[in-house]
């Protein structure tokens, strides 16, 4: 009998339709023979399910639970596909625990320090990962030029501390652009983080669970038009040049998979995760990770999973698999 399967989308953050694009992949590729799926798009209070002949069902928050047909459809598993709030940040994952649903990504408590940059930083680093000097802005801080001025210097980056896809990033080069930046970032985000810039070559690596390994996926090698890999760079075509897999030498790539399986199991995370690091002649420098990855055509973890020999329907039936297997 086949299981039903959720795909929740898009959220309340600047990464909605790359949420629905990743959803609509993973809808596309899914195994037919073994799921029956259903896309669940959510935003605010509004979780509805869109069927193909046209009109809107709501779900039911009680048991997440689907009215289709006058016949009620209860999910064996969760794929989340949500990046930003509340797919990512540990909001959801606390939900499908409540009720215990399977899902497919980190949990709650993985979820929420990994969105914090602040926070997950301050963990990476204590695993011996180089990260750059940081410091955080709060609403109620003020007059903290002068302190970041001389903690982190310019050029810096200022960026929300919970966010992706690099919306409301700033490369600030001069002190004078220190506020407006700030600003910028607080319409994303309740928290600031300024990082100092480390100039190098920007390269990720994705990691996947197969049958009960932890696998490194061939690493890319992000190439920005723009001055960074910022959202522009991302989603246009032809704005960024994303080259898999990373021409770096073995020791590099040696190192690099190393970390990031080493992080995806200290960092107890689950599912498809991707680790952001700057490579330069003091060494490699984690930027970030993201726990729940895009997964549209333009997103850089599909090109990995190829390069690896792994088409994306087996890759998502192990990952719904490996959702079903924790419970």
């Amino acid at each position: 009998m086949k299981k039903n399967i959720a795909i929740v989308a898009g959220g309340d953050s600047a990464e909605y339709e790359i949420s629905i694009n990743s959803a609509a992949v993973v809808n596309q590729h899914i195994d037919r023979q073994l799921y029956e799926s259903f896309i669940i798009e959510i935003k605010g209070t509004e979780w509805v399910y869109k069927p193909e002949a046209g009109g809107i069902i709501p779900i039911d928050k009680n048991d997440f639970s689907l009215m289709l047909h006058k016949r009620k459809i209860n999910f064996d598993c969760v794929f989340i596909a949500i990046h930003g709030t509340p797919g990512e940040n540990g909001l959801l994952q606390g939900y499908f625990e409540l009720l215990g649903i399977p899902y497919t990504s980190c949990d709650l408590a993985t979820s929420s320090i990994t969105f914090n940059k602040f926070f997950c930083n301050r963990l990476v680093s204590s695993f011996g990962i180089q990260v750059a000097n940081s410091f955080i802005v709060r609403k109620k801080d003020i007059n903290v030029d002068a302190e970041i001025s001389s903690e982190i210097g310019f050029p810096c980056f200022v960026k929300p501390n919970s966010g992706g896809s690099s919306v409301g990033i700033t490369k600030v080069l001069e002190q004078e652009d220190l506020m407006p930046a700030i600003l910028k970032a607080f319409k994303e985000d309740d928290q600031v983080l300024v990082e100092a810039f480390i100039p190098g070559r920007e390269i990720t690596c994705g990691v996947i669970r197969v049958d009960g390994q932890v696998k490194a996926l061939p690493l890319t090698e992000v190439v920005s038009r723009n001055e960074f890999f910022d959202y522009e760079a991302k989603y246009t075509k032809g704005m960024a040049e994303e080259i898999t897999p990373a021409p770096v030498s073995e020791d590099i790539e040696k190192a690099c998979k190393q970390a990031s399986l080493m992080l995806y199991e200290h960092l107890n995370c689950k599912g498809i995760v991707r680790f952001d690091y700057i490579i330069n002649e003091g060494g490699m420098y984690f930027l970030e990770v993201n726990t729940v990855p895009g997964l549209s055509a333009a997103s850089i973890v599909p090109k990995q999973v190829e390069m690896a020999g792994i088409s994306l329907k087996n890759l998502f039936s192990l990952t719904i698999q490996d959702a079903l297997k924790s419970r």
